[in-house]
């Protein structure tokens, strides 16, 4: 049978979760890595040529490095796709928070150093954990349901360690480490902020749709699905690179 543009448009139509799914992949197919827990060529640049103190400008970094990282966005969507409390919200996304500061920080100022496509590897994992959680696979499989807080926190643990092994490979100078490095992450949790904001505000109109658990469980299929494909681009640039 054969496919054109206005058949594809009404199946889009008719299917709107899974619309926005494929265009969030191709997205995310189309970054590559190139904003996976980095940060662009340019903002690279001048991280490795300045030097001293520089508050503002690391804290836009920060808040960049987290509205452009569509992994970060991921698992926090994942995190916050059945939370309609918002004491819930604060506590599982200040949970990642801490976690993802943690390592960062330490991870830089002790010169942490992990192989990126693992820790990247380890991080597309934390995708597909959290949407089959969502999917309940754990209690269907294993009868069990795993502590999600403590898993919010561990992957935010990995999450800010992947960030600190690529702010490493930049050759960020000494003087001034500690502010700067204080600024880029209070920069990721005003960008976490305003990744959120939008997410609670997409997602409160769209639980309010007839098939939104219809519509739930495509999503975190889809979700699931990216996770593996950013695992397996990362496995395959490991082997690739060795």
């Amino acid at each position: 049978m054969a496919v054109n543009a206005q058949s594809v448009s009404r199946f889009g139509a008719r299917h709107p979760t899974l619309r926005f799914s494929l265009i969030f992949a191709a997205l995310v197919l189309s970054a590559g890595t190139a904003l996976a827990h980095a940060v662009t060529p340019g903002d690279a640049g001048y991280i490795q040529e300045i030097w001293g103190v520089h508050i503002i400008p690391f804290m836009y970094l920060g808040a960049k490095h987290m509205v452009t990282g569509y992994d970060h966005i991921l698992f926090l969507l994942g995190v916050v796709f059945f939370l309609y409390r918002m004491n819930d919200v604060a506590i599982y996304v200040s949970l990642f928070a801490v976690g993802h500061s943690i390592t960062m920080l330490a991870g830089v100022w002790f010169g942490w150093g992990v192989n990126a496509y693992i820790i990247d590897a380890i991080i597309g994992l934390s995708v597909v954990y959290k949407a089959l959680d969502n999917l309940g696979a754990y209690q269907r499989w294993f009868g069990f349901q795993p502590n999600t807080k403590a898993a919010t926190f561990i992957f935010g643990l990995f999450h800010g360690t992947g960030l600190a092994t690529k702010i490493l490979d930049y050759q960020i100078s000494e003087d001034g480490l500690l502010p700067n490095l204080l600024a880029f992450n209070v920069g990721v949790e005003i960008g976490q902020i305003l990744a959120l904001a939008v997410i609670l505000i997409v997602m409160s109109y769209w639980r309010k749709t007839v098939g939104f658990f219809r519509h739930a469980y495509t999503a975190n299929v889809v979700m699931m699905s990216l996770g593996f494909m950013l695992m397996g681009y990362q496995i395959t640039g490991y082997f690739v690179a060795a």
